[in-house]
């Protein structure tokens, strides 16, 4: 029996590009596991009315990890109009498949390097090394929204809030409201992890990146939390920055950071700059990580223009099953990839388009693979 089950969710677009790429870097890699693959993705939602069938959550049940490709997902309405006649007016909701796998299993930690490789014309600067920490179950992404707004609701957030007393005579089909939802819990565990990477890597600061000045309870929650972890680490400095100034700052100074930690939303549009002063998407990696699971996954999108031309950089999948090894414990494995990633970049024999060449994504994939 293998060592590791791994599943193999390609997804939509040019996430069946890229998980080509890494089959053929993960065999060369000759690990001991199997290979099991599973349904998600954009057909299955116009086909079956559920982007997330239940099988694939009884396979994921019963493996170590999942390595995924990319997702399609589109607005409510446009997404109703996609579905096949036979599954019109039954009353079903386009929902995010990875959003809901994070909540279903618990993948609180959404780890997302940034690290700028030796060669890469695209990055900002050379001396670029840093890791966001995204809380990844809660915060604006919690799914707690209403539309059109229920009186019941609307009262009691009037009883509770007289700031909602200016919206009171604004019919409910007029008003859409997403409630950002923060728990004790969730914000001390990701700082704990942000803080725990710190000491395991030997970065001198964590940088919690919030707006407590105007989200006074939810942001306010999360400062607290970190002040609370971080007196458990006295050899770590903790920094504390706005989500805005922080934008300004990552651009302007990003040799400065190390470890940044925040809530969903905030870590979803802060990662994605960090990810251009690397390169850009092509080379953003990402883990959902939980206490006992993990879905691994590229943060680039489906981009269905290229899907099927193998055109794309598949440099943010090889990165995304570097940290698969690494949290299988296959560390030497993980270091050997990283140095094969990094030498075909420092080379510049094969560059895909964004980065200036004519070179394929299976040219890409080929090129780490004889390397390693």
């Amino acid at each position: 029996m293998s060592k590791y089950r791994i599943v193999l969710m390609p997804g939509d677009g040019i996430g069946e590009d890229v998980m080509e790429a890494a089959r053929m870097v993960l065999e060369t890699l000759d690990l001991d596991d199997e290979y099991i693959p599973a349904d998600i993705g954009w057909r299955f939602w116009c086909t079956e009315g559920n982007p997330l069938p239940e099988r694939t959550i009884d396979i994921l049940k019963t493996c170590s990890c999942a390595l995924f490709g990319a997702i399609t997902s589109k607005p409510k309405n446009d997404a109703n109009k996609e579905l096949a006649p036979q599954l019109h007016n039954r009353g079903l909701t386009y929902r995010s498949p990875i959003v809901t796998l994070r909540q279903m299993f618990d993948l609180y930690t959404n780890l997302r390097p940034c690290k700028a490789y030796q060669g890469n014309p695209l990055n900002y600067r050379d001396d670029i090394d840093l890791v966001i920490f995204r809380e990844n179950t809660e915060g604006l992404y919690s799914g707690v929204e209403f539309y059109p707004l229920p009186d019941e609701v609307r009262e009691k957030l009037m009883q509770y809030s007289p700031s909602m007393g200016r919206f009171k005579d604004i019919p409910a089909d007029e008003i859409a409201v997403s409630l950002r939802v923060i728990t004790q819990n969730g914000a001390r565990r990701i700082m704990r992890q942000a803080f725990e990477y710190a000491r395991r890597f030997g970065y001198p600061t964590v940088t919690v990146v919030e707006k407590p000045n105007i989200l006074r309870e939810t942001s306010g929650l999360m400062i607290r939390e970190a002040r609370t972890v971080a007196s458990d680490y006295s050899e770590i400095e903790l920094w504390e920055t706005n989500i805005d100034a922080q934008m300004m700052w990552l651009l302007k100074n990003p040799n400065n950071y190390g470890v940044l930690v925040t809530s969903n939303m905030f870590g979803d549009i802060l990662s994605d700059l960090a990810a251009q002063l690397v390169g850009g998407l092509g080379f953003a990696s990402s883990g959902n990580i939980g206490d006992n699971f993990a879905i691994f996954e590229p943060t680039h999108g489906s981009a269905p223009k290229y899907a099927g031309q193998h055109k794309v950089n598949p440099t943010a999948m090889l990165l995304t099953i570097k940290l698969m090894l690494d949290w299988l414990g296959e560390r030497d494995k993980a270091q050997k990839l990283e140095g094969a990633i990094a030498g075909v970049i420092a080379e510049a024999k094969v560059r895909t388009y964004d980065m200036g060449g004519t070179n394929s994504t299976i040219d890409m994939a080929k090129a780490v693979a004889e390397r390693l």
